[in-house]
């Protein structure tokens, strides 16, 4: 028995997804690049202030725009984010079974 939720490919072989786990927001340079590839509705682009607030991307206030995770419960394990990411930010992990 695996330790990890598991799943089959198209194909038949076994396979192990890996969810979204954090997001490293020092790296990260907002980009948009794993929004754009996540069609699951789990990421979200905010924006933080001088003083480390969290406000909205397009605010006035926003010193710095970078992704956060909005919906964790939407990943299924793909690992495209992660994967598009330039600055390797995303990290994934598989879940426990």
């Amino acid at each position: 028995m695996s330790a990890f939720v598991t799943g089959l490919t198209r194909g038949g072989a076994a396979w192990t997804p890996k969810f979204v786990e954090s997001i490293d927001q020092k790296q990260c340079i907002g980009c948009g690049r794993c929004f754009k590839v996540c069609g699951r509705d789990v990421l979200e682009l905010i924006g933080i202030t001088e003083d480390g607030d969290i406000v909205d991307a397009f605010d006035d206030e926003a010193e710095k725009k970078v992704m956060s995770i909005k919906t964790v419960g939407n990943c299924v394990g793909c690992e495209s984010c992660s994967k598009v990411c330039s600055k390797s930010c995303i990290t994934n992990l598989p879940l426990a079974a």
